[in-house]
């Protein structure tokens, strides 16, 4: 087997808080986007607004395809 292969779903260990998990990388990937909008001095509103967008989109998604992974055979 090729060491690039990708590792399938059922292999990967599933998080002990994987909805906090995700709530929390996505907190900080948007505080990220409003820092380098300041540093590099945009503007800050639409930044703000853009980031708390893209947390609402991504911690949906991944709050979603979560669910269904517990659903189809994981730990309740």
């Amino acid at each position: 087997m090729s060491p690039f292969a990708r590792r399938s779903r059922q292999e990967r260990k599933i998080p002990k808080r994987p909805y906090r998990d995700s709530a929390i990388l996505y907190a900080v990937l948007a505080a990220a986007i409003v820092v380098v909008s300041a540093a590099t001095g945009g503007d800050l509103v639409r930044a703000f607004l853009f980031a708390l967008g893209f947390f609402a989109v991504a911690t949906a998604w991944s709050w979603y395809r979560w669910r269904t992974r517990l659903r189809e055979g994981g730990r309740p």
